[in-house]
């Protein structure tokens, strides 16, 4: 059976349509267990626990931090995406590779890098840089996606028309490149709602490390709750400005794309200062972090390498993250075909559900699923399913964004063919969509793994008795400042993550092949 539900008037299977809602519900849980706290205090209390000099300093450090970081990101993806995409800069296979890098390096450790070697690197300044560099990718990886499909010839006519080249990047590509740049930024955005471990080590306050230091050190679940609600709020109005500034626009064409690479702009006098300030990011992303585990592996006094320990939370790490990658990105499809095929006011409501919870710290997100569990389903209580759960509620919004830019350049009249030749939703999706976005679904569920094998707060309140991770591990080392003993774990943290992230690199390898070493 179907349903007209959508303002394109394709029919809406319902299985479709129940699928996207049990994702919807799934992820709206914590905001639920938010709301339903939020209710409970009342009105007069939750003013006197907002209304203070204290929240608004952790909203202007939060907001501040996650404006600046999200243009910074934007700028800096944008920028590196075209000089190695679209310009003659030496080596571009090379830096291609070492540019996507900082995703192997998560960005606690990122930060625990940082501060062990220099403990002055803290506050606002100290938490703009680290972040910048550790989420840049999340808009560059899919800003190079996009220019590689681009047809040259919309440029090459844009030029024809006497339009300068700044002009064409300003009228023509930057249009095209609006999916997959306001997707990247509205993640680094969540992100940095809900990121603790870089922002505590790094010593500056937000509303995420308030929260933790509420529920940890003075037991106060109303504090916290009422700033997990304004979390909640913060995260509805990045939803809707990038919803507002995407618009409704289609991008797909037909056909596989551009038939051959953009000519690559000369850089003349301007290569090697371009090439030095592309290497410099490297340096500060990647050098950094390579050099500060390298020095404390074998300088630190603290350094041990207990080989049982660390076997078993790699061996926890991989299999959690690989479980909840798979799921993640399952559960993400119904939610984007929704979003993509089927247009309307419904599908805008699901998609935007799934992430609400991205915004929320791990902490909160945690607790919500306990209470859940408790009320609803005891039998879950501490098993890996219900972290599992948790994992796919707090990174969905990687996999749908990723996993839409790719459904929306899959063109809907090759569904519309294959209809017409007899076959039904299920085999056009198999036969056609799926292969077309399977790229995209790989990026989804690497991207998710790479974010699961460093979560650590709803690891610890969730995961089964005895199960511990590299996170886990490295956060217990860090908090008591033994560098040399958390060095190992932080080893094994990039290790684990340099597959996901070759992956992310190798997702377009027609494209690829066309750069010149």
């Amino acid at each position: 059976m179907t349903t007209l539900s959508s303002t394109t008037g394709r029919r809406t299977p319902l299985l479709l349509l129940a699928a996207g809602t049990a994702v919807a519900l799934l992820a709206l849980v914590p905001l639920a267990y938010v709301a339903t706290y939020v209710v409970l205090i009342g009105p007069s209390e939750l003013w006197q626990l907002l209304a203070r000099p204290r929240i608004v300093e952790l909203l202007r450090n939060t907001i501040t931090l996650a404006v600046a970081c999200m243009a910074a990101t934007a700028v800096l993806g944008v920028a590196l995406g075209l000089l190695v995409e679209r310009t003659d800069l030496p080596g571009r296979r090379l830096w291609h590779g070492l540019l996507v890098a900082p995703l192997a390096v998560p960005a606690f450790v990122n930060g625990y890098a940082w501060v062990s070697l220099d403990r002055s690197v803290h506050g606002f300044a100290g938490a703009f840089v680290v972040v910048t560099l550790s989420y840049y990718p999340l808009v560059y990886l899919p800003v190079v996606a996009m220019l590689r499909r681009l047809d040259p010839a919309l440029e090459e006519s844009a030029w024809s028309l006497g339009h300068s080249r700044a002009r064409t990047f300003r009228t023509v590509v930057l249009p095209q490149l609006r999916p997959a740049l306001l997707g990247g930024a509205l993640l680094v955005g969540l992100h940095l709602l809900a990121e603790f471990g870089a922002l505590s080590l790094l010593r500056f306050p937000t509303f995420t490390t308030a929260i933790y230091d509420q529920y940890g050190s003075t037991f106060n679940g109303a504090a916290a709750t009422a700033m997990a609600g304004v979390l909640v709020l913060l995260c509805l109005v990045l939803l809707m400005g990038e919803l507002r500034l995407r618009g409704d626009r289609r991008y797909a064409r037909i056909g596989r794309g551009a038939a051959r690479g953009a000519t690559p702009l000369a850089l003349g006098r301007w290569r090697w200062p371009l090439l030095g300030a592309v290497g410099a990011v490297v340096a500060l992303a990647v050098g950094v972090p390579a050099f500060s585990l390298l020095r404390w592996l074998v300088a630190g006094t603290s350094t041990e390498f207990p080989l049982a320990e660390l076997g078993a939370a790699l061996g926890s790490t991989v299999v959690l993250a690989l479980t909840g990658a798979v799921v993640t990105t399952l559960a993400a499809v119904p939610v984007v075909w929704l979003a993509v095929r089927h247009r309307g006011w419904a599908s805008t409501v699901i998609e935007r559900s799934t992430y609400v919870a991205n915004a929320l710290p791990g902490i909160v997100v945690g607790l919500a699923l306990v209470v859940a569990s408790l009320r609803l389903v005891p039998v879950v209580y501490q098993t890996a399913g219900l972290l599992v759960a948790a994992y796919a509620i707090l990174f969905l919004p990687r996999a749908v964004v990723t996993v839409r830019a790719g459904l929306e350049q899959a063109p809907v009249v090759l569904d519309d063919v294959a209809h017409s030749l007899g076959s039904g939703p299920l085999e056009t999706a198999r036969r056609v969509t799926l292969p077309l976005i399977a790229p995209s679904l790989g990026a989804g569920a690497a991207l998710v793994f790479l974010a699961i094998s460093t979560e650590l707060t709803a690891t610890l309140m969730l995961s089964p008795i005895g199960t511990r991770t590299l996170a886990t591990e490295f956060w217990s080392a860090s908090s008591e400042l033994r560098y040399g003993a958390a060095a190992p774990y932080a080893l094994l943290l990039v290790l684990v993550s340099i597959p996901a992230t070759v992956l992310l690199m190798r997702m377009d390898t027609p494209a690829a092949e066309r750069l010149p070493a």
